[in-house]
């Protein structure tokens, strides 16, 4: 069985971690700089973050600086967060939308869950939602 984990690139992937873990809660597991590295391409890169592992919310994630180059975020992947109960989603829906865009509202669905979706203030797209009693057909 294979496991998927989210792997984000940053133009600051110190702070854009504490905004998840703020987020989720959680905790920075380890850090890697170009630095700790000794084929590092140029003093610019020394203290960017090469590899930063972090557990949020119970889910792990992967991320990386960038720096030669602007991030242009793709509109062909959004992460999708399904939380136990309706206080967990909208508290992580609240505060992932901080500094962000509400694209569509935390509300009730069809199904019996709460939907929302939210880019946040670093440019990814989050779907959250919770389990709901109705089964999905």
């Amino acid at each position: 069985m294979a496991v998927l984990t989210p792997y984000i690139f940053s133009m600051d992937a110190r702070t854009q971690a504490d905004f998840y873990l703020r987020a989720f809660g959680g905790e920075i597991v380890s850090v890697l700089t170009y630095q700790e590295q000794p084929e590092v391409a140029g003093e610019p890169a020394r203290e960017r973050v090469l590899y930063l592992s972090l557990v949020a919310g119970g889910m792990n994630f992967l991320m990386s600086d960038t720096w030669l180059e602007p991030i242009s975020r793709g509109s062909g992947m959004e992460l999708s967060l399904e939380f136990a109960g309706e206080s967990e989603a909208q508290e992580a829906f609240d505060k992932l939308a901080a500094g962000g865009s509400v694209k569509s509202p935390l509300k009730r669905s069809s199904k019996g869950a709460l939907f929302g979706q939210i880019e946040d203030k670093y440019g990814v797209i989050w779907r959250i939602t919770n389990r709901s009693e109705a089964k999905l057909a």
